[in-house]
């Protein structure tokens, strides 16, 4: 079972029941997630970065994402659509094999979105539907409070903000998560050493230090994460309880220690 607790319209709601999946704050906003779309939205999030682009175009992603599919790649849509854009092969987008790889997926989408004129500052859901064309233009809107923290969060405007919880998750896997991260994040902006079960993260600055750290998170279950370190802050994977980051003082760090869980024998 995964967080229940989404915003409603009177503000954010607590999460309840069994913890099993993410949950995101930033200052006095949460968003709840599972772990398929903890994933999706760190490869959303994550290819921004890499293309160098500001944390609004996440943000529209996200927004987009999250209205069309609930960031889930879906291999189903109205007519042909699929994927987490529910791009259209008939549209252009590419072939269904394509558009069902997220990173794929998600390249096109910032392709199409830095050609909106003033994308940059014309409204959120405006932007998403000169992209989408959708049936339904103003559907976007209603999604922002979310895509927002994810967004912050993900790009490392937010340190610390990204925790989560998985009961079984799989066996220890740090040259796929050291793959991951530099798929989806791109070589020129993060370096990595891998000494044992550990992995070293060396990030561009701070702020990518930050994103490297909740994405890592955000993939704990795929990776057997167990803990992560960022200078004094420190964050363990819990199976019983939703793990928080702990820690003080300056945030400024750019090297992330990432550590995984012994492999359980066969």
């Amino acid at each position: 079972m995964t967080f229940i607790a989404r915003h409603s319209s009177e503000g954010p709601v607590a999460p309840v029941g069994p913890a099993q999946g993410c949950l995101v704050r930033v200052d006095d906003l949460t968003s709840s997630l599972t772990w398929e779309q903890s994933v999706n939205a760190s490869i959303i999030v994550g290819e921004s970065i890499r293309r160098g682009l500001p944390p609004r175009a996440a943000t529209i992603a996200l927004v987009t994402a999250y209205q069309e599919s609930d960031l889930r790649n879906l291999d189903y849509g109205d007519a042909d659509s699929v994927g987490l854009f529910q791009q259209r092969p008939s549209q252009g987008w590419g072939s269904v094999e394509q558009i069902m790889d997220p990173w794929y997926s998600t390249r096109e989408f910032y392709r199409a979105l830095v050609r909106v004129p003033k994308w940059e500052t014309k409204d959120l859901n405006d932007v998403a539907q000169a992209v989408q064309r959708s049936a339904y233009p103003d559907a976007y809107r209603r999604h922002e409070t979310n895509a927002r923290t994810l967004a912050s969060s993900l790009t490392g405007e937010t340190p610390a903000s990204f925790r989560c919880q998985v009961a079984a998750p799989n066996t220890a896997d740090p040259d796929g998560m050291g793959r991951l991260l530099t798929k989806t994040l791109g070589a020129d902006n993060v370096s990595i050493k891998a000494v044992g079960g550990e992995l070293t993260v060396t990030a561009a600055n701070a702020t990518h230090a930050w994103a490297v750290a909740n994405i890592a998170v955000a993939n704990t279950a795929e990776f057997g994460l167990a803990a992560v370190q960022l200078g004094e802050y420190s964050w363990t994977h819990s199976s019983r309880t939703l793990a928080e980051w702990v820690g003080t003082g300056p945030k400024s760090d750019t090297e992330v220690k990432l550590q995984f869980a012994v492999p359980t024998p066969r």
